[in-house]
């Protein structure tokens, strides 16, 4: 690993770490306890997932992705999960940190080839008033991939269709 790629991953490790560690109050927010049921397009293997996200406290939420093609050519499948640290809330919106850890599958016409994925990012989930129950999140940050003997480290933006869109039962 070049002394680059090690500096860029201790950065993002310590950034990620304090963001978990560090302690921020806030009011009580309507999501905890809800489970958000929606999509996501944040696995490497471009198919998309179904989302399901809970938050547990005032601090912590986690959630899965799982996505599933089986088609010949550009078929796979995905599976992640995916811990968020709320930093601060507004009345519309929540800031937060996040990892996603996942195990991804991409098949082609001729090949099959298994990887995982590693996301270090920050993002926000916001709500329309009047729409409590429909949260839309946009992130950014920093990728760690490999498959098919393709190691990546990248930088990484998702808006609010690709990052996730959930609703809150």
């Amino acid at each position: 690993m070049k002394l680059q790629t090690k500096i860029v991953f201790a950065l993002l490790t310590t950034l990620l770490s304090l963001s978990f560690v560090c302690n921020v109050s806030f009011a009580q927010h309507d999501l905890i306890n809800r489970l958000g049921v929606g999509m996501s397009n944040q696995l490497m293997n471009d198919i998309t997932s179904i989302s399901l996200k809970m938050q547990k406290s005032e601090q912590f939420a986690a959630g899965i992705l799982f996505g599933l093609s089986t088609s010949d050519k550009k078929g796979g499948y995905g599976a992640g999960i995916k811990l968020n640290r709320i930093l601060f809330v507004e009345p519309q919106l929540n800031f937060y940190s996040s990892v996603l850890l996942g195990l991804i599958n991409k098949k082609t016409a001729t090949t099959s080839d298994t990887g995982f994925q590693c996301d270090g990012t920050l993002g926000s989930e916001f709500h329309f008033s009047g729409l409590q129950s429909l949260g839309f999140s946009f992130e950014f940050g920093v990728s760690v991939n490999k498959i098919n003997n393709d190691f990546n480290i990248q930088t990484t933006g998702y808006h609010f269709i690709t990052a996730a869109i959930h609703f809150y039962l």
